[in-house]
């Protein structure tokens, strides 16, 4: 429980193990912020359906990243749920250490920087309670009893981040010619809650929330409440501002692969701030682990990739520690 950033972050300096290359660090330069493309999804319904999806077509393959409003999901939900997640992290230690665990086979666990601690030369400024959604009536026993409206609240939401999930993954299966059920299977069967809680940090400049990276998944739906996500285009690192009540949708490497590379899974990374804490909650939306991943076979042009199964993309995936260009090398034909 000490190694938590969230138990001895305050009135210090930014210790040794947590600074990074020159090379890797964010810098002091002001990173600019651009206007990642916003979906209005009220627009699924009515005469502006056609034009919206290829709206989120287009930001898929151009940024990878898209942010959405009128996703059909409480504005009170999502602050109760930004509360509660909060609460979790800012409860006395002993409230917290039945859940926190070192233990890599631990389905609901808390912990810091990633989940190789031990093995890193330095470290991410970030606290992580992760757990599974899905099944939601067996997967919520997992969950910390504390704060006492915890598993209400995340379960409600939970229920909901899977509903919007399958609404843009129909969208996208109507984009790309697909029947709208395509991904109403195993390809879309589990999903996982992130929860990433950064303090305010000493020196920014020279640390990170969270190393470079691209998902593995179908797509990721998350909510930040501060500004911190910052995603690789052009050759520079761009800021998503936070909109209010929207959510950021990413593409992951398995609807890579199944789109064809129509649909671009994009680098991005989390930095931290010297006065806001920010918390963030990612609803990750897997395939199975035996499921097939392909590129669907409905789509016109030859396969750039073969088939593999979920879990051996998630290997490779793991194997590369954040190498995302040597990631989906192995499945190219």
């Amino acid at each position: 429980m000490e190694k938590l950033v969230s138990m001895w972050y305050k009135n210090q300096s930014l210790p040794e193990d947590y600074i990074f290359p020159p090379e890797v660090r964010p810098g002091k330069s002001i990173v600019p912020v651009r206007d990642v493309p916003v979906i209005d999804l009220s627009q699924a319904v009515g005469r502006n359906r056609t034009d919206m999806v290829q709206q989120i077509l287009k930001a898929s393959n151009e940024f990878g990243f898209f942010q959405v409003t009128n996703h059909g999901v409480s504005e009170k939900l999502i602050n109760e749920t930004t509360g509660v997640l909060k609460e979790f992290f800012e409860m006395p230690a002993e409230d917290k250490s039945s859940v926190y665990s070192e233990d890599l086979s631990k389905s609901c666990r808390l912990c810091t920087s990633t989940v190789h601690y031990d093995d890193e030369k330095i470290h991410y400024w970030r606290d992580i309670l992760r757990h599974p959604c899905h099944p939601l009536e067996e997967c919520i026993k997992q969950w910390p009893e504390k704060p006492t409206r915890y598993r209400e609240v995340v379960g409600a939401y939970s229920i909901e981040a899977k509903k919007l999930g399958s609404m843009i993954l129909e969208l996208i299966s109507e984009g790309l010619g697909l029947e709208t059920s395509y991904f109403k299977n195993e390809l879309s069967e589990t999903s996982v809650l992130s929860v990433n809680y950064y303090p305010p940090c000493p020196d920014p400049s020279l640390t990170l929330g969270i190393p470079k990276h691209c998902d593995p998944n179908i797509i990721t739906i998350l909510h930040q409440d501060v500004c911190g996500l910052q995603v690789f285009k052009d050759g520079e690192w761009i800021g998503v501002e936070p909109i209010p009540n929207a959510f950021v949708i990413n593409i992951g490497y398995a609807l890579q692969i199944i789109s064809n590379n129509k649909l671009k899974s994009a680098e991005h990374r989390a930095v931290t701030n010297s006065k806001d804490t920010r918390t963030t909650a990612a609803f990750f939306i897997n395939p199975t682990t035996d499921s097939i991943i392909e590129p669907a076979k409905a789509l016109t042009g030859p396969p750039i990739f073969r088939a593999c199964q979920y879990k051996e993309l998630v290997t490779r995936y793991h194997s590369m520690s954040g190498d995302t260009e040597q990631v989906l090398k192995p499945f190219k034909l």
